[in-house]
């Protein structure tokens, strides 16, 4: 006697077996989409690996850690196919069901009150620069970073990050007379001075004396403790960093009362790159709705291009977006970059002006690796070297065309990002970073252009006949 024979056997045995088979499919759905599944766990692997066991990773703020943007790229990642194979369809355990909403929306400032000056930190407009889209041909768009609400750059989300994971670790506590030291030349230890006052401790900042004025001023407004040293090797133990990391150690070693200090050490510490990784590269990823060819930055202690890039290639899979170092005259990423090897040719006896980077630009440009620009070294495509003449000449340039009111490292990064446009096919979409504004950097920056009479005189309509840079036919 068959099924056939009994139709409402058959019908109920047609029902179990969709039943069971709806059953596999559910388990096995995340098989199904491999992709979704390796970056998550890609994410938590990349976590494990670069957290410090001095420094915690709070959670990042605005709860934005993902955001998956591109559907044509594929994960390349070798282990990624064992990784899979953990759900009930593949004969593993069972698979936990996580709501991930948050990883997608875009960190935005609240439209209500938001909680302290914290909450004025990150959500920064994506600007598209007419004049540099205009004479590209490309869309040339930058990060506005120097609109974040504390100290004005992209700093802010450093130390806050910072600052929060000395907190989860015991190593700040609020009212205990705690105080943050920093050796900086100048946006970090701003940042830091605004923040620390704000969470209830003290700032020290220790900065090089060739250093623009207007920001130790602004330090001693912010009512920061500022010591402004002579220019040193970083082997030597005068060097600002040392010495702001020996001013912590003397602190917490007296005993004149229960305070501690804390150095922040933002050259080395991971949650440097991560508050990166965890915010501005996915606002970047969710303002060009993933669509961008490049992304530029400048490297100071390296942990904006890292995180950036980290995201946008690792988290969210954009495989393809080139990752490109703007780089001024002096320094030597450039040299690793292209060539492997850190060496500028004013490092050569005889010829150096300066210990530290022979150029007019602060805040980028450096001679050595750090930590936080190692965690990303190996996904930087490219570099392009900036002479101080030609981001004189753009900071002028943005201000005549865009009005857009610049710092040096910002206009070294504009030019870059001119360069590498012009690499890429029409059309092509590049993001960068406009970091500070050019209230900081009048005694020296701005000072110069007035010198050089980019002011006054009649300068060429011709953005590539400006900064010299031969345009592809």
């Amino acid at each position: 006697m068959s099924l056939s024979d009994h139709p409402r056997a058959y019908g109920t045995a047609a029902v179990a077996i969709a039943f069971a088979a709806g059953v596999l499919v559910t388990l096995g759905f995340k098989d199904l989409y491999p992709d979704l599944e390796s970056r998550y766990q890609q994410k938590r692997s990349w976590a494990r690996k670069h957290r410090r066991p001095s420094t915690s990773r709070p959670p990042p703020r605005g709860g934005t850690t993902d955001h998956s943007t591109s559907t044509n790229n594929t994960n390349t990642n070798p282990n990624a196919a064992s990784r899979r194979r953990s759900s009930l369809y593949w004969g593993g355990g069972p698979v936990s069901l996580e709501d991930h909403d948050h990883e997608t929306a875009l960190t935005q400032r609240s439209p209500g009150i938001v909680s302290g000056i914290e909450g004025c930190i990150g959500g920064t407009p994506l600007v598209e620069i007419h004049s540099l889209s205009a004479a590209t041909g490309r869309t040339i768009l930058a990060k506005a970073e120097f609109l974040n609400g504390a100290g004005a750059s992209p700093k802010d989300r450093v130390a806050l990050r910072m600052i929060e994971a000395a907190e989860a670790e015991g190593l700040l506590v609020p009212g205990r007379g705690d105080t943050i030291y920093e050796g900086t030349v100048g946006s970090t230890g701003i940042s830091i001075a605004a923040l620390a006052r704000a969470k209830g401790y003290r700032a020290h900042i220790c900065m090089p004396d060739d250093q623009s004025l207007e920001k130790s001023d602004l330090l001693h407004h912010l009512g920061a403790t500022v010591e402004r040293v002579p220019v040193a090797p970083i082997a030597s133990p005068e060097h600002f960093v040392n010495l702001a990391r020996r001013r912590a150690a003397e602190h917490t070693a007296s005993e004149a009362d229960d305070s501690r200090g804390f150095f922040a050490d933002q050259f080395e510490n991971p949650a440097n790159y991560q508050a990166h990784q965890a915010a501005t590269g996915p606002e970047i990823a969710a303002q060009t709705a993933g669509r961008l060819d490049a992304f530029v930055a400048g490297a100071g202690t390296g942990g904006t291009i890292a995180g950036v890039a980290r995201y946008l290639k690792d988290d969210a899979q954009l495989t393809d977006v080139r990752i490109v170092l703007a780089d001024p005259q002096g320094s030597g990423l450039y040299n690793k970059i292209r060539h492997g090897v850190m060496y500028s040719a004013t490092e050569r006896e005889g010829t150096r002006r300066r210990q530290q980077v022979d150029s007019i630009v602060e805040g980028v440009g450096i001679n050595r690796v750090t930590e936080n620009f190692e965690a990303g070294r190996d996904l930087v495509d490219d570099a392009v070297r900036v002479s101080d003449d030609q981001a004189c000449r753009m900071a002028r340039w943005l201000v005549e065309h865009d009005g857009i009111f610049i710092g040096s490292s910002s206009a070294v990064n504009c030019v870059a990002a001119v360069v590498t446009a012009m690499k890429l096919p029409a059309g092509s979409r590049v993001v960068t970073i406009l970091c500070d504004s050019g209230t900081r950097h009048l005694s020296k920056l701005w000072k110069k252009i007035g010198e050089m009479g980019l002011e006054d005189e009649p300068k060429p309509d011709d953005l590539f006949t400006l900064l010299a840079i031969e345009k592809p036919r």
